[in-house]
């Protein structure tokens, strides 16, 4: 698709707006549709009281960005023959081969558990069917966390992902650690550690140089920092976070990337599985993904017990939501313009994408704001969207 001044200008502004009004201190957003890239922007701060500018290789933390990855992983064993999606998961955690349910708690603040009745299936996993959570948007379990000292998610240690239940696999969905045991299977079935996996299975291929668990110090030098929502509205710039040596790599929400090396693999994605030369998936496999494998189950809602890293988060307010293998899809056309049938998600830090099979086209919004659901970052995406999609009509 050509790119044209007119193009440029329109999202331009559509990006710039909120920037100027000191609503978002930065972002990179980029667009594609099968014949490439056709837009790419970036503005404001990496860092609202000190810059640097953002730049169009300004690094990110992409947090639960990374599921979409961890999952075509796993899903690369599954056109292998490696993993199945139906069969009860590898035996590799008491966790996930005996997992217990939470009940409640006693009169005493106890919880009260009681053993799965069903098996936890790879499909549960990559739909969030399995019974896991996140404390920050399930209240029984940050009561339980408490209670029992287990270490929250964010401490890199395996523990904090042997949590109970929230409910029997293949109940309900719920948005949960369930990506990161995908990540620990995908290693235990590859003999792969996850980031030597995805180098060779996906970033490499791919020719995403600047994905990753660690970040070098040249890559420090082009993140962009996050910032904090306060009270009155203002962001607060944060430092870096202080590298250390988890016990594992999140498959759930570790990755640091780039808007242009995750938009390559979006366009991967939207490709049926390649770049260029590069495949990383089947064409089949790909379209088995973007699939509803949820059933009548409704997804998508969070709500949140932590207000300072998640608002009450729901991207498409009285829509049907659904989940593939690995990422929600919404079941009507939005009012900002993807078609029915878009796939998408988001990290933490509002980073945002989708994928429009219907109409051949992917994008991207890349900040780092907390909480996620961010009012001002989340209509700074709508407005990109709508940019684009404007354009597409008259493309």
């Amino acid at each position: 698709m050509e790119r044209t001044p007119d193009l440029w200008a329109r999202i331009d502004a559509a990006l710039r707006q909120p920037i100027d009004a000191r609503e978002v201190p930065g972002v990179v957003a980029m667009a594609a549709t099968e014949r490439g890239v056709f837009y790419e922007g970036a503005f404001g701060t990496r860092n609202s009281a000190t810059g640097p500018a953002m730049t169009l290789d300004t690094v990110f933390r992409i947090a639960s960005m990374t599921k979409a990855v961890t999952s075509v992983a796993a899903m690369q064993l599954v056109e292998q023959g490696r993993l199945k999606l139906d069969d009860p998961v590898p035996d590799i955690d008491p966790a996930l081969s005996a997992p217990q349910v939470l009940e409640g708690f006693d009169a005493a603040g106890a919880p009260r558990l009681r053993p799965a009745r069903r098996k936890i299936t790879l499909r549960h996993l990559l739909t969030h069917t399995a019974g896991f959570s996140y404390e920050q948007w399930n209240a029984n379990t940050a009561r339980y966390v408490k209670a029992t000292g287990m270490p929250s998610t964010g401490t890199g240690r395996v523990a904090s992902l042997r949590m109970p239940l929230a409910f029997e696999p293949g109940e309900r969905w719920e948005y949960g650690v369930n990506i990161d045991w995908v990540g620990l299977i995908v290693e235990a079935t590859s003999g792969q550690k996850l980031d030597a996996y995805f180098r060779e299975h996906i970033f490499g291929p791919l020719g995403m140089q600047d994905s990753g668990f660690t970040i070098s110090s040249e890559q420090r030098a082009r993140q962009a920092n996050w910032h904090q929502r306060q009270a009155d509205g203002l962001l607060q710039p944060q430092p870096y976070e202080t590298p250390f040596t988890p016990e594992f790599r999140a498959g759930g929400g570790g990755l640091y990337s780039t808007a242009g090396d995750y938009m390559t693999f979006l366009r991967a994605m939207l490709q049926g599985g390649a770049v260029g030369d590069a495949r990383i998936l089947q064409p089949e496999t790909v379209a088995l993904m973007g699939r509803n494998h949820i059933g009548d189950i409704e997804a998508g809602i969070l709500k949140t017990t932590d207000p300072w890293r998640s608002v009450d988060v729901d991207f498409f307010p009285g829509a049907s939501l659904k989940w593939g293998l690995g990422t929600m899809i919404n079941l009507q056309p939005s009012r900002n313009g993807r078609s029915a049938g878009s796939l998408t998600w988001a990290g933490l830090y509002n980073t945002h994408y989708w994928i429009d099979p219907a109409r051949r086209v992917t994008g991207l919004v890349m900040t780092q704001i907390l909480p996620f659901g961010d009012e001002p970052a989340m209509r700074l995406y709508g407005q990109f969207e709508r940019a684009v999609y404007k354009h597409l009509k008259t493309a």
